[in-house]
């Protein structure tokens, strides 16, 4: 049969205000388009569903018993989709400590719009989690390192940069550091997710670097006292580690924080969640 989901919202909402003007309001569509669609659906049952008249409309006996079916189909429906909707999941790839209250406000934001599930997934290399398919959104900081071409980057914010050290380091004693003697320390380095690195001055090389693959053997690198980092100062509320304190840092660069996603891929999805995260 011709019988379409318009075609049933539009009588049941004509029925349920009994008036083409209000239902077609309610509906966003034209007071003749709702005409139309209703006289189709009649023309297509080859029923009277509706005595119209100038001042009202009202139900023929055909058009209540006709009603009662039509709601449970579409209460069904509704529930149907919002039980599917529920099952609907979009996965944040993040390397080390989302920033907040930022991911709070989002992740809260966008599953109350859409009914669905963000699924955070931690990934040393949130890039190479993407272009695998492994997540469908990364958390970028920095720069993303890929040589893919085919990720759309979103900027959001940018990050302040903290110093971290042991305790027992010279620097511990320190009220603040300036960008430019960072390099007299040796510096610890996340290769994968670090936003800190001997590129960070170009015409001038740390004195020593050492390097780590994830968060974890960055920061128990800077608590052996092998040498100093440089974090989002994300870092410096929510990092507890009893070996290592935070040096401020006066004159540094801030850290782009960023949105990497692969244009096509869960697309109606990925895009609610960058609305979303724009603004949060």
């Amino acid at each position: 049969m011709d019988v379409e989901l318009r075609h049933l919202r539009a009588f049941a909402t004509v029925a349920r205000l009994g008036s083409f003007t209000r239902a077609a309001e309610e509906l966003a569509i034209t007071q003749p388009a709702l005409s139309r669609t209703v006289r189709r659906l009649e023309d297509t049952l080859q029923v009277r569903l509706l005595d119209r008249t100038s001042r009202h409309v009202e139900l023929t006996n055909e058009g209540r018993v006709f009603l009662d079916d039509v709601e449970r189909v579409l209460g069904d429906l509704d529930r149907a989709v919002a039980a599917a909707r529920r099952q609907s999941r979009l996965r944040l790839g993040f390397s080390w400590l989302l920033p907040d209250p930022w991911a709070q406000d989002m992740v809260g934001r966008f599953e109350a719009a859409t009914a669905s599930t963000v699924v955070m997934v931690r990934a040393d290399d949130t890039i190479a989690a993407l272009e695998h398919g492994a997540v469908d959104v990364a958390l970028v900081r920095g720069e993303p390192k890929t040589a893919a071409g085919e990720l759309r980057v979103v900027h959001l914010f940018d990050e302040t940069r903290v110093a971290v050290c042991a305790l027992t380091s010279p620097l511990a004693a320190r009220e603040h550091v300036d960008w430019a003697e960072i390099p007299d320390w040796p510096l610890v380095v996340n290769v994968l997710s670090g936003t800190t690195g001997p590129w960070s001055w170009p015409d001038r090389r740390p004195c020593a670097v050492v390097e780590t693959g994830n968060f974890d053997e960055w920061i128990e690198s800077v608590a052996a006292g092998r040498g100093i980092g440089v974090v989002p100062e994300v870092a410096r509320r929510r990092s507890a580690h009893p070996a290592v304190t935070f040096v401020p840092v006066r004159n540094a660069p801030p850290i782009p924080v960023s949105l990497a996603f692969v244009p096509g891929r869960q697309e109606r999805l990925v895009r609610r969640f960058v609305e979303a995260a724009l603004q949060a």
